[in-house]
């Protein structure tokens, strides 16, 4: 489990505005299970007395019901994964159809620069020599980015 799961949870629904039953419906649609009621505790803060952590599997679901409410289901098998913060940020890129350009875009905007070969470098395979983790940090700054960029 990753607790930044609940970041990432709360910079999407505030990013796109998400009421609790779209977070709902977005596990719902992704196979998985998540009642209304249990949201609230998954939006608390970490120091909060009602705060539940966000557990890998379901942000994962989240992440793939985004990815199906807006692109549609997709014909390839799903391929288990484990949860990281690259497998997000592609995850994002294709719920919202970004290009190069626009991650580039959104990152920036977030506050920091990162070259073409840097960015090419995250959404490559683990085993490759070019492949570069991506970080909280570089996480954040997308999630803050994607954020101004939806909501203007």
């Amino acid at each position: 489990m990753n607790t930044n799961n609940n970041d990432v949870l709360r910079s999407i629904r505030y990013a796109m505005d998400l009421p609790d039953a779209a977070i709902a419906d977005m596990v719902k649609i992704a196979g998985g299970e998540l009642a209304v009621a249990e949201i609230a505790g998954l939006l608390k803060k970490e120091d909060d007395a009602d705060f539940v952590p966000c557990e890998d599997e379901l942000l994962m679901r989240f992440l793939d019901g985004l990815i199906i409410k807006n692109r549609g289901p997709s014909d390839k098998p799903a391929v288990p994964a484990q949860l990281s913060n690259n497998l997000i940020l592609k995850k994002l890129r294709i719920a919202f159809e970004l290009k190069e350009d626009d991650m580039h875009d959104i990152i920036a905007l977030g506050g920091f620069e990162l070259s073409k070969p840097e960015l090419s470098a995250l959404f490559r395979s683990t085993d490759s020599k070019n492949y570069r983790h991506c970080g909280d940090q570089l996480l954040r700054y997308f999630l803050r980015g994607l954020s101004l960029r939806l909501r203007g």
